[in-house]
């Protein structure tokens, strides 16, 4: 989404564009994006998550794109195979490379039974981004991480939402009736993959603890992931959602209630800005997009980073707290809607234009 957003509103600001990008599925490239051009090169399955592809491209290829579209700087977003066949053919070509931090990558490892590689994973991270002239991370508390571990030249690009696309307006309570809920049962949503590193068994245990005391709450989880048929296999009563985008993805954060947010490993947490636009009462740990923009009992709630018992006691008090919920998604609304991408484009700009006169 965030990728999606800077390059939509790049173009409308009058830049050329071109992306460079995996096919993911079949049917990818068959509606070319009107505002700017791109290449589909090879995608393959990564391992342990094969719903989503790396890209894969000869450095003769990407030679072949820089020489038709001339570029003025590339913009990595990735550090996998087609990451790094970018940034080596762009310095044998003499253009100016800048790249974002997107996923803690190096900190999964745990998650599928490779801690090992943590260590390993950061120094291959610090070497590709070192090797640019900035890397855009998304919060003060990863920009503080990564600095300490070694990584240069950091700015920090904030994160919009579209307030537009996510609203409190698109509660459909014809989608609550097909959940089994009426407007005055509340309904917990998650939104994102399900992945070992989302941590979603801490999300079910509040969910479980909280139903004690209020019996006929649901919990729906949209999105999919490598996890999906070990969760819905050990809960059953759990309502699956699938992958939702667009309009669709509006209605189901609007016609929730109450956002968990229990991952420990996120960069920023895109899906939680999208929870306030969509006026959710949102439950996070105190770090990247939580930590950023809640105000524990004004537009939301948090526990300490990694704590889940503090998450567990919170999940309760969230709702001890069920009549103070109006004002709460009222106050969650109105901090979606001071989130200006454009002012966000014009910093982007900014930056990426001192990192290259810097370095001229």
């Amino acid at each position: 989404m965030t990728l999606n957003r800077l390059v939509a509103g790049l173009c409308r600001m009058g830049h050329e564009l071109h992306v460079v990008r995996p096919r993911q599925f079949k049917t990818d490239g068959q509606f070319k994006p009107a505002e700017y051009s791109e290449n589909l090169v090879m995608g393959i399955p990564i391992p342990g998550y094969d719903i989503l592809k790396m890209g894969v491209a000869g450095f003769g290829q990407l030679k072949k794109v820089w020489r038709s579209f001339e570029p003025d700087v590339i913009h990595i977003a990735t550090e996998g195979p087609l990451g790094m066949q970018a940034l080596y053919s762009a310095l044998r070509n003499k253009i100016p490379v800048v790249s974002s931090f997107h996923t803690n990558f190096h900190s999964y490892g745990k998650h599928y039974h490779l801690g090992w590689l943590t260590g390993l994973g950061l120094a291959g991270l610090r070497y590709f981004h070192n090797k640019t002239r900035l890397t855009l991370v998304p919060s003060e508390d990863l920009r503080n991480e990564l600095n300490k571990s070694g990584f240069k030249n950091l700015r920090i690009m904030s994160r919009g939402v579209d307030t537009n696309l996510f609203s409190p307006a698109k509660r459909d309570p014809e989608l609550r009736k097909s959940w089994g809920v009426n407007e005055n049962q509340p309904v917990l949503i998650y939104v994102g993959r399900l992945a070992g590193e989302k941590n979603i068994p801490l999300a079910v245990k509040a969910y479980k603890q909280v139903k004690e005391i209020c019996p006929d709450l649901k919990f729906v989880l949209v999105g999919d992931g490598p996890a999906r048929k070990s969760i819905e296999k050990k809960h059953p009563e759990l309502i699956f959602a699938g992958m939702k985008r667009g309009e669709e993805l509006a209605k189901y954060y609007a016609s929730g209630d109450v956002f968990l947010f229990p991952s420990i490993t996120e960069t920023f947490g895109n899906v939680v800005t999208e929870a306030l636009a969509s006026g959710l009462v949102v439950l996070g740990y105190d770090y990247a997009a939580p930590g950023r923009y809640i105000q524990p009992g004004n537009n939301g709630w948090l526990a300490p980073f990694d704590d889940s018992d503090a998450f567990l006691e919170a999940s309760k008090g969230v709702f001890t707290a069920r009549n103070d919920w109006s004002e709460i998604r009222k106050e969650a609304r109105k901090t979606a809607e001071e989130l200006n991408w454009k002012a966000i484009l014009t910093n982007y700009i900014q930056d990426v234009e001192k990192a290259i006169s810097n370095c001229e």
